[in-house]
């Protein structure tokens, strides 16, 4: 079922929804989660059976604000309050040293904790209902609503194709972001960046004065994160990431023969073929990220086998476009 998120008795029942111990999908500003109390294991449980998850890979937590910080983590190093400061309610996720009690089943048995603040107005207004309930829900764990492993929903429709109408979804319109979230481990005295996102690394640095290493740099004691497997983020069709050159030199050898292929491209292409589906990937990584999950269910959507898509630009602003086509193709 899916309900307008913009209505404040539809906000009202999911946050019951959520203190009962049910499932929700929960519009963000990156991509719609599948929320459960953080604090109910059976709840969180739930999540991983409907995702089909691993329960070692751990789930973000999503809070209302900074102040319930204290409620998950034990520590907030300095350079961590920075980044909260600059970037919350945003699409930032910390990771954080954990309390002994807080949150166990989310967190993989790791002794750390994700916490984001999300800025979509429907999953904070959620979240502060949450925090007036008797007894209240202080943080919500939220996954991608989707089944593990593939696309990611950017629409309630998405959830809904995903979960179909036993799931509670609430309505808040195709996210502006369209990209998971940065993660930011803060465990180790130095930002480790473990998955990038519309929040850069120029970002970060500007913001707490410390260029994030990757988790390359400092392997030892990673803390295992949501969507850092290498495989991830996959439709049902194949999927190749490929130079402009070589996609035109591809198009070429198929000819006018070609068929089940879709072609998500930067640059001029030409083809013979009326059997290919062309699509135009726009020229700012932000806009980019906003349609990219949406246009990889499109292409599942219209049956092609194959889908081959131009390799963005090796810069820091795409990064997070980068990232989660490299897991896509690595699923093929």
């Amino acid at each position: 079922m899916i309900l307008d998120g913009k209505l404040d008795a539809s906000v009202q029942a999911a946050a019951a929804a959520l203190q009962a111990g049910q499932l929700l999908g929960l519009p963000t500003e990156t991509v719609y989660g599948l929320a459960a109390d953080s604090d109910n294991d059976a709840a969180v449980a739930q999540i991983f059976a409907a995702k089909g998850r691993p329960a070692s890979h751990p789930l973000i937590v999503h809070v209302a604000d900074s102040a319930a910080i204290t409620r998950y983590a034990k520590e907030v190093p300095l350079f961590a309050q920075q980044l909260i400061d600059a970037f919350w309610p945003g699409p930032l996720t910390l990771i954080l040293p954990r309390l002994p009690h807080a949150a166990k089943a989310s967190t993989g048995g790791q002794d750390s904790v994700g916490l984001r603040c999300p800025s979509h107005p429907v999953a904070h207004a959620v979240l502060q209902a949450c925090q007036g309930l008797n007894p209240p829900v202080w943080g919500v764990s939220a996954p991608s609503a989707n089944k593990f492993g593939r696309v990611s929903p950017t629409t309630a429709a998405h959830v809904a194709s995903e979960f179909g109408d036993a799931l509670l979804v609430l309505d808040g319109s195709a996210c502006e972001v369209g990209i998971e979230s940065t993660i930011v481990d803060c465990t180790r005295g130095v930002p480790v960046l473990l998955r990038p996102g519309a929040i850069t690394r120029d970002d970060i640095e500007r913001a707490c004065g410390l260029r994030p290493l990757s988790k390359e740099e400092l392997p030892a004691h990673t803390p295992r994160a949501s969507g850092t497997l290498l495989a991830h983020y996959a439709p049902n069709a194949k999927v190749r990431l490929m130079e402009y050159k070589q996609l035109q030199a591809g198009l070429d050898i198929l000819g006018a023969d070609a068929r089940n292929l879709a072609v998500y491209h930067r640059s001029p292409l030409s083809t013979a073929s009326r059997n290919i589906t062309l699509r135009l990937m726009p020229g700012e990584p932000q806009a980019a990220a906003r349609e990219l999950f949406g246009m990889l269910r499109e292409f599942d959507q219209l049956g092609v086998q194959l889908i081959w898509i131009e390799s963005p630009p090796d810069t820091p602003e795409w990064e997070g476009v980068r990232d989660r086509l490299t897991r896509a193709a690595a699923a093929a």
